[in-house]
């Protein structure tokens, strides 16, 4: 076989080969024959005549996502920096429009992306920019939409993913949202301050209270303790100034034991000795005996006055019969 045999073989080989080629899925081949367009070729085996036909192009068709990064000013005059990320894909049936009529679709997708941006953010406050943010998401979609329809691009959705404001305003948001948060706990801890001294104070009345009536009953069994204590003695004959001299030395004695029950005590009576009780008990009683006899000699020199009708000055005079107040 000859040279030229062997070299026809491989051209030929070459060219039979080349007139197969296979499309992937998810995506479409442009195919044009001496410059022009011929036909959009989906995923799979294909054919093509060879030299003539070449393949133009490959559109991808799956989703794709472009961030843009925007620097703007807000109503407030802050500058901020916004992420916003478009979801797109090439539309199946506007493939020939997709990949003629737009060469640099990112970059058209991006102008579109700034200019609504910059469009709605000056409008808003930096608080409301991150309250409304899908607002400005929708109206970024909204205006691409209608933009890149022409051109075969079909808008998924857009989202708008950072909102960055300047360090100084963000230090300063931060600042803000502390005091806010302090003086709300200042207000719950005053508010809690609040209901335990007003729950202590009513804790604290509620005992006064209950200290009061228990004293009061104390004193109240006591004296009628004291009552039966004088009726039991006058029934044996001990006067009642007796009776009274004895009950209180009595418990100056119950004082004197329950102090010395206590082991602990520090407590000095001054002055005291054995002979105190007697002592006391003959100083009462004499005491008592005392004040009866003042008593007897204060009423013996009492004069008893009787009420006597005041004199008239006019003895004699007649009584007026018309007004027996007014003498003539």
């Amino acid at each position: 076989m000859s040279i030229t045999s062997i070299i026809f073989l491989v051209f030929a080989l070459f060219v039979f080969l080349s007139s197969f080629f296979t499309v992937k899925q998810q995506t479409a081949v442009i195919i044009e024959r001496f410059g022009k367009f011929l036909s959009v070729r989906n995923s799979g085996l294909q054919l093509k005549i060879p030299i003539i036909d070449r393949i133009a192009g490959r559109v991808n068709l799956k989703i794709q996502q472009l961030d843009v990064i925007i620097e703007t000013k807000t109503k407030d005059n802050v500058f901020v920096k916004m992420k916003v990320s478009v979801q797109f894909k090439v539309i199946q049936d506007k493939v020939y429009d997709a990949f003629y009529k737009l060469e640099y679709p990112h970059d058209q997708i991006t102008a579109y992306v700034f200019d609504v941006v910059r469009a709605e953010v000056p409008k808003l406050k930096l608080d409301d920019v991150f309250e409304r943010k899908d607002d400005i998401a929708i109206a970024v979609k909204r205006e691409l939409n209608e933009a890149m329809m022409t051109y075969g691009y079909d808008i998924i959705n857009t989202l708008v993913t950072d909102i960055d404001p300047d360090l100084q305003v963000k230090n300063a948001m931060n600042r803000i949202n502390a005091a806010d948060r302090e003086k709300t706990a200042a207000e719950f801890e005053a508010e809690s301050s609040r209901i335990r001294i007003v729950a202590k104070a009513k804790a604290e009345a509620e005992s006064k209270r209950l200290q009061g009536q228990g004293i009061a009953d104390q004193r109240r069994e006591i004296a009628r303790g004291l009552v039966e204590s004088v009726e039991v003695l006058n029934n044996v004959g001990i006067n009642s100034q007796e009776a009274s001299a004895l009950i209180v030395v009595t418990q100056h004695y119950d004082t004197l034991q329950a102090i010395g029950a206590d082991t602990n005590s520090n407590l000095i009576l001054l002055p005291n000795s054995p002979q105190a009780g007697s002592d006391m008990l003959n100083n009462m009683v004499a005491s008592f005996s005392a004040s009866n006899q003042v008593g007897e000699m204060m009423k013996k020199n009492t004069p008893v006055l009787k009420k006597q009708k005041p004199e008239s000055r006019f003895r004699d005079a007649p009584e007026n019969p018309e007004n027996p107040d007014i003498t003539v």
